[in-house]
């Protein structure tokens, strides 16, 4: 009965997830939220020297999946001027438009869904001036705190730097989901890191490449983990995908209800 209501209750909401006046009404309701949030904590920044610098010039932006709640508002506020990649997937399009509301462009596509649209599309941003990219390197799903190519190749033939950010609160949440999105509580203490420029040879060989690609993620990852420690947050897993996430999810459900169905019987 359980399973029939949940299949209901999910292809009644689905179709109207799918429409946009219902994502920009959420979109709405979640910027509402992230603004309260951002104007009742304390916020701190960084190396605020290397956003100044590349705000309004070509850059590459990079943040972990997990941590863009509190980027948006920040970007916002300082002036940014970017487009970000954003998944074709109806949440990749709700999500969308929440950036579009604090006035970021948007570039759909993934890795995994138009690669090549997205990397044509973002050089093209890079090279013509005057806006950044960001793009969280380990999404649309996952593995978590694993990056991918994409960025790279977005500096290796743009020329613009990759340059990493992220943040931490003193209260926050981290959903149970595979990449533990952190959600920032209000009145907390905000920590948001820039890290310094990291450039891409465009005659860099294969192994210069995936060089570079180990030592980013390995400073993002060190990044994150030493901003939650100074909170106190329990570290984020590494190499989770959304597909793992939800089969672990399931395997775990149904092994509850064996155990349950196991001690009623036992009761009786």
């Amino acid at each position: 009965m359980e399973i029939t209501f949940r299949k209901v209750w999910k292809g009644f909401w689905e179709p109207i997830l799918r429409l946009p006046i219902f994502q920009w009404i959420i979109a709405l309701l979640m910027a509402a939220s992230i603004w309260f949030v951002y104007f009742t904590s304390r916020l701190r920044i960084k190396n605020i020297e290397v956003f100044r610098k590349y705000r309004r010039k070509p850059a590459i932006f990079v943040f972990w999946h997990g941590r863009s709640m509190m980027l948006s508002p920040i970007v916002c506020m300082r002036g940014m001027r970017s487009y970000a990649v954003a998944s074709r997937h109806k949440d990749g399009r709700m999500m969308a438009k929440l950036q579009n509301l604090f006035g970021l462009r948007s570039i759909y596509g993934s890795t995994s869904d138009g690669g090549i649209s997205v990397l044509r599309q973002g050089v093209r941003v890079l090279r013509q001036g005057g806006y950044s990219v960001c793009i969280s390197p380990d999404g649309p799903g996952g593995p978590s705190l694993r990056v991918q190519d994409g960025a790279l190749y977005f500096a290796k033939m743009s020329g613009a730097p990759i340059i990493p950010v992220c943040f931490s609160a003193s209260r926050a949440r981290l959903q149970k989901r595979w990449d533990r999105y952190l959600v920032a509580l209000p009145f907390s203490k905000i920590t948001c890191n820039v890290g310094n420029p990291v450039f891409i040879d465009r005659k860099a060989t294969d192994e210069d490449f995936e060089a570079a690609r180990k030592n980013l993620e390995d400073y993002m990852v060190r990044q994150m983990r030493e901003m939650d420690k100074e909170f106190g947050l329990a570290p984020a897993e590494q190499d989770l995908t959304a597909r793992r996430f939800k089969d672990a999810m399931r395997a775990e459900k149904a092994a509850r209800k064996a155990a349950k169905k196991k001690s009623k019987r036992g009761a009786k």
